[in-house]
């Protein structure tokens, strides 16, 4: 049988992205996302929980990250969780676990050239871009 290794989160920024190039100019993204979640306890009184994320975006997502991406933007990410170990100076195994995206979709409104706000979710701008299908970056018909 096969396994499942989807996540979906929507959150904010907690840092502009910090993107690298990579042999043969391959652009990588990473970056922290804060999702909250907030409930009542017994008392009726509410609790925010926070839980933060490391977010990795490859090529033209991560070019996208670059470009358009800031510390506090809303986005909505979908992907995969991988984990990955090596040993530091002291010999010490360390492991992080990331979410590598492969689908990006900015929820912060803009406003376009023609002054008429657009949100990412209502299927406008670069919502559902992949990082196989990413616009080039001088796209005439990017709305901002």
């Amino acid at each position: 049988m096969r396994g499942v290794n989807r996540v979906m989160l929507i959150g904010n920024l907690g840092k502009d992205p910090d993107v690298q190039f990579l042999e043969g100019n391959i652009a990588v993204a990473k970056f922290s996302l804060a999702t909250t979640e907030t409930y009542k306890d017994r008392t009726g009184k509410l609790i925010s929980q926070t839980e933060w994320h490391t977010v990795v975006l490859w090529r033209g997502l991560a070019e996208l990250a670059q470009k358009y991406l800031h510390k506090g933007s809303l986005v909505y990410i979908e992907g995969r969780l991988r984990t990955r170990s090596w040993e530091d100076k002291e010999g010490n195994k360390k492991f992080a676990t990331e979410v590598v995206g492969d689908n990006l979709i900015m929820l912060d409104k803009r406003n376009d050239v023609h002054g008429q706000s657009f949100n990412g979710l209502h299927g406008e701008g670069l919502d559902g871009i992949t990082g196989e299908d990413a616009p080039p970056e001088s796209n005439p018909d990017l709305p901002f």
